[in-house]
């Protein structure tokens, strides 16, 4: 008899409740939160060598000069690192702007939906 109330009723598949938003998930959305993670990510780490490339300038300037000159070099990579990062922040944005295209979100225009 259990069975036979189970196959009479509509088997919903449709996600509800916290999990509503999963049936909107694309390709193209998860490759747009990737490039997202991606630059902040990359961001938070060249901070943290550059702060960490500070202070071993600081502390190798009285007494190890080699200490002192991979601080330097942390803190170039780190500074240069932050520039290619932000760049590309910006070619992402320019090209939002001239050409259309989102990549954050990747809402690409067509002939059928300008």
């Amino acid at each position: 008899m259990l069975s036979t109330v189970l196959a009479q009723s509509p088997l919903n598949l449709q996600p509800g409740g916290q999990f509503s938003g999963l049936n909107t998930i694309t390709f193209a959305n998860i490759i747009s939160a990737v490039i997202q993670l991606i630059l902040i990510v990359v961001a938070i780490i060249l901070l943290f060598i550059l702060i960490g490339g500070g202070i071993a300038m600081m502390a190798g300037g009285g007494g190890n000069p080699q200490n002192a000159e991979r601080g330097r070099q942390a803190v170039t990579g780190a500074i240069i690192g932050l520039i290619i990062v932000f760049g590309a922040w910006a070619i992402i944005n320019l090209v939002n702007i001239f050409f259309g295209v989102n990549i954050l979100r990747l809402n690409i225009p067509n002939a059928q939906n300008p």
